[in-house]
């Protein structure tokens, strides 16, 4: 029986769960939004939860321990710069689950894991990632048309040189 028992396994040792864990924490904080299976969205929510409960607090004791969590400098300078001002007035409840469907090969649920407020960071995402696009599509456009301009002159210098030779 499991009585009292916290946590989540997830089919894993110590060593490779808890580098999963971070993994994800880490990359919820960066990308704000992921995907992953429902057992490890469940397992990293509350870790995620403490996180961002330290980088409200804000001090230097708080980012030593977020630090010696999170796998990168650019996720601990976007917690307590950015995500932890956002949730300031918020008590508690700072990630939700979204339930999307499931993996083809082996039919695991698959959900987001995000933090709320996300869905603007994620638009101004969507319409840079659209931008970039319009102008690469514009550039190959650009060129393909410099491309037929050079053929067709080629094209045409080509048969008056012939024209010379028959003189």
């Amino acid at each position: 029986m499991r009585h009292k028992v916290a946590g989540y396994k997830l089919g894993r040792n110590t060593a490779h769960r808890r580098s999963l864990l971070r993994n994800l924490v880490t990359s919820v904080i960066v990308e704000e939004r992921i995907e992953t299976t429902v057992p490890k969205a469940k397992a990293a929510r509350p870790i995620v939860e403490k996180m961002i409960t330290l980088g409200k607090r804000g001090d230097l004791a708080a980012r030593r321990l977020a630090a010696s969590y999170l796998m990168t400098d650019e996720a601990l300078v976007k917690l307590f710069d950015t995500i932890g001002p956002r949730f300031g007035d918020r008590e508690g409840g700072y990630t939700r689950i979204i339930r999307t469907g499931w993996n083809k090969g082996d039919g695991a649920d698959k959900a987001f894991l995000e933090l709320l407020g996300s869905e603007k960071v994620l638009d101004e995402k969507r319409e840079k990632r659209a931008e970039i696009r319009a102008k690469k599509a514009a550039e190959a456009k650009k060129a393909m048309e410099e491309a037929e301009s050079q053929a067709q002159a080629q094209g045409e210098a080509a048969p008056a040189k012939e024209e010379d030779k028959k003189e």
